[in-house]
């Protein structure tokens, strides 16, 4: 199964962003990262889909997501604020590096709040300085911020609990998507009208049926095109759950911009 790497090209990278968006365009594509992911919301609030689980982010919670995790986002809020760090392994400490000593992907303790918003500050600040030192200084910051999480862990509030239709769901399609899979027929499953079931779908995960359906096939076919040794454009749209190849070819540009078989070509060398 194929799903979008987004990685920056640095081994650290961090992002204070204050966003006033749209709701239709507050929803990124389920992805993962190489690296590991620390977002720490300061306004505002969220949805997180990660790993088949639906957190609701709010301001003051830190999501936790180690590398190789599929998840994707929902903003509730038009305007928000939150910080973001992608970070290779160097920078957390080795005794915490499976993330597993935070419990969970969402970490919401109140205790620590204050102190979480001065680690992140002052790698800010060495982030944007960008001296011989920072990087070292950079690691030090970013070692105290797991440190500081890890030994508050027990004293951690409860997290809200996500739509659980919603995550089998999203569970059934991540395992199923290359079959033919209707919202009927997945509505059925779940004992609730189709109807009910799409402004459920799309309120929880910020996406519709089909386009969170698409986007799963989309992603996998964008893997074979590069690796596969099959190159009939059909033979591959079928196997990503498409019945109809133009139909594939027109939503695959619509996404990645260029058309099925240039992605192949390059891909192939």
């Amino acid at each position: 199964m194929g799903f979008i790497k987004f990685d920056p090209d640095e081994e650290f990278y961090f992002h204070h962003g204050m966003s006033k968006r749209v709701k239709e365009t507050g929803t990124s594509w389920p992805h993962y990262h190489g690296l590991f992911e620390i977002y720490f919301m300061l306004e505002g609030n969220c949805t997180y889909i990660i790993d088949n689980k639906v957190y609701n982010v709010r301001s003051g919670d830190i999501v936790i997501i180690p590398d190789g995790i599929i998840h994707h986002t929902k903003y509730d809020d038009i305007d928000h604020s939150r910080i973001l760090i992608n970070c290779s392994y160097k920078y957390i400490p080795e005794s915490l590096i499976s993330g597993r000593s935070f419990g969970t992907y969402l970490y919401r303790n109140p205790f620590v709040t204050d102190e979480v918003r001065k680690i992140l500050g002052r790698i800010e600040n060495e982030y944007r300085l960008r001296d011989v030192l920072s990087d070292e200084i950079i690691s030090c910051h970013t070692h105290s911020l797991f440190y500081l999480l890890a030994r508050n862990a027990d004293s951690c509030l409860a997290v809200d609990n996500g739509n659980k239709v919603i995550e089998q769901a999203v569970a059934y399609i991540r395992e199923k998507f290359a079959s033919d899979i209707t919202l009927s027929a997945l509505a059925k499953k779940f004992s609730v009208s189709p109807e009910h079931f799409s402004r459920m779908f799309k309120k929880e995960t910020g996406l519709g049926f089909s386009k969170y359906l698409n986007s799963l096939r989309l992603q996998y076919a964008e893997q074979l095109l590069k690796t596969a040794d099959e190159k009939n454009i059909t033979r591959i749209a079928e196997k990503c759950g498409f019945e109809d190849s133009n139909y594939f070819s027109k939503k695959f540009k619509e996404v990645y911009g260029v058309s099925p078989k240039k992605v192949q070509k390059k891909g192939n060398g």
